[in-house]
């Protein structure tokens, strides 16, 4: 029986496995499977230290979001582990400057035991519009959110704002790389997937259509077609 190539798979803020599930259930015939944590750590750089330590010798890595932030330092700090690359509705820039100063306050509320989760605004923001309100949706992020809780939430908007800039890491990738975005993500645009494609030589860029920032949920099944090509052809 051919062995599988393991799989690591980094979710977003205040995401867990759930983030995951459809991707976890239809890949494991072709990869072993594994969700990272990024629950302990206050910075991106501890965060890919804790998930190396964790991880098989090599392994295929795609992240979403703030785990996007976290592949691209691992691709910083050990660049010869990962033997494929996966990038998900992220970025390779830092914070501009109003996107720190909303940060810091919704830090500076959860601190003060004002943690909300998910609003309904919040939620316009994070999904495709049109699909804002569907229960099912709304229900998988909400409990997410009250999983991941508000230390958590601190800790990794901390860690996303005083992430550095990656993109000068760009041009040494040299393994099989995918970008993924949805076309309607207001938090990581569609330019910003357009810069990583292009700094990084070979990298494929694939846009989902109608579909929002949680393109893992919004998405499974293109999100996860979209995978087993690049696990099994690059």
């Amino acid at each position: 029986m051919k062995s599988v190539e393991p799989l690591l798979l980094l979710p977003g803020l205040i995401c867990d496995e759930a983030l995951w599930a459809h991707q976890t259930n239809h890949l494991a015939d072709i990869a072993k499977v594994g969700v990272g944590d990024l629950t302990e750590a206050s910075s991106i750089q501890g965060m890919a230290a804790q998930v190396l330590a964790a991880a098989p010798e090599q392994f295929a890595l795609a992240g979403f979001s703030t785990g996007g932030y976290v592949s691209l330092e691992i691709m910083r700090q050990a660049p010869e582990r990962v033997t494929r690359l996966a990038l998900l509705n992220t970025s390779a820039q830092p914070d501009d400057a109003d996107k720190a100063r909303k940060r810091r306050g919704l830090i500076a509320l959860s601190s003060k035991g004002k943690f909300r989760g998910v609003s309904a605004k919040l939620m316009a923001e994070l999904v495709f519009l049109p699909r804002a309100s569907e229960p099912d949706l709304v229900e998988i992020v909400r409990a997410m959110t009250e999983r991941m809780g508000a230390e958590v939430f601190v800790r990794q908007q901390t860690a996303v704002l005083n992430r550095i800039d990656s993109r000068d890491i760009l041009t040494q990738i040299d393994v099989p790389t995918l970008v993924i975005c949805g076309r309607e993500d207001l938090l990581t645009p569609l330019h910003c997937h357009e810069e990583l494609a292009a700094g990084v030589e070979g990298a494929r860029l694939a846009v989902i259509e109608q579909c929002g920032h949680l393109s893992p949920l919004e998405r499974p099944h293109a999100v996860t077609a979209l995978l087993r090509t690049w696990l099994l052809h690059g």
